[in-house]
């Protein structure tokens, strides 16, 4: 028996027409960047299963079952929903997609790193869905969200030296894209040369007082979703002598508006960024 999917859409002369639509109907995100990329184009019919650690959007852990963490799925659930595409990251993810597939599924599994990957995410995940001009117009909003900033940063003579902790226990600077927001946004990462590191334990900092030397301007810490704890930082050897840690300037940037490479980190977390510079800058 053959199965058509058809939909309902509108010509460009005002007219209804029924389309086939062989575009995937059931998706399951293990990350929460797919997951809030297609809300934001409207997709989100297509969604059966979502990670538990979707934040962005708040209806999405409404609507969507979780069937995922980061490192671990339930891949009997997941098989279960009858997924005819599954959209994962990164390479902690490889063992739940050879699961997936050893199951017949089938499976996405994007590495992107940088800002620039994270806008072809966007795209190629409209595409996934047609959607394309879409995709490519929110590409190109932040696109041009980012190059505002960096007119701004233009007229000024001073930049912020900037730390960034992605975790405190071992201590982890971050990850590609945060290091080229910061920078976007009018700051100097003061560990850019982790910044092609992928792996969090090759940005891996083994003296605290290493980045002491650094004097950094502004400390920023994500930890992965746990509170952030100033107390701790201030007890690290030497920190208290640090300027930024006297000057309180010491500020935490949520995980799920910074550690998402997808709309969040471009985004809320780029808005975010530019807030705390912007106090800095205008003391």
């Amino acid at each position: 028996m053959t199965v058509k999917i058809t939909k309902t859409v509108k010509t460009n002369r005002g007219e209804s027409r029924r389309v086939v639509d062989w575009y995937p109907q059931r998706i399951v995100c293990l990350t929460e960047e797919p997951t809030e990329i297609l809300y934001r184009l409207g997709e989100q019919d297509r969604i059966v299963g979502i990670s538990g650690f979707t934040v962005r959007p708040a209806q999405a852990r409404k609507e969507k079952p979780k069937v995922s963490a980061f490192t671990e799925a339930d891949i009997p659930a997941i098989v279960a929903l009858k997924p005819d595409l599954v959209i994962g990251f990164s390479d902690i993810q490889a063992d739940i997609a050879q699961s997936l597939i050893k199951q017949g599924v089938t499976v996405l599994m994007n590495n992107h790193r940088s800002v620039e990957e994270i806008l072809k995410t966007i795209v190629q995940i409209g595409a996934l869905v047609g959607k394309s001009s879409e995709a490519m117009e929110l590409a190109l909003h932040y696109r041009r969200k980012l190059e505002a900033r960096q007119a701004v940063n233009v007229g000024r003579v001073r930049k912020p030296k900037v730390y960034f902790e992605e975790w405190y226990d071992p201590i982890i600077t971050g990850i590609r894209w945060v290091s080229e927001l910061v920078e976007a946004a009018g700051g100097e990462d003061v560990f850019v040369h982790h910044r092609n590191a992928s792996l969090a334990r090759d940005r891996i900092v083994g003296d605290p007082v290493e980045i002491v030397n650094l004097k950094p301007d502004l400390i920023l810490a994500s930890w992965c979703g746990k509170k952030f704890k100033p107390e701790r930082m201030r007890e690290r050897a030497g920190w208290a002598s640090m300027k930024a840690v006297q000057e309180g300037h010491l500020y935490e940037i949520p995980s799920s508006m910074i550690l998402q490479p997808g709309p969040g980190a471009l985004g809320d977390g780029f808005d975010r960024l530019c807030e705390i510079i912007d106090r800095w800058y205008l003391k």
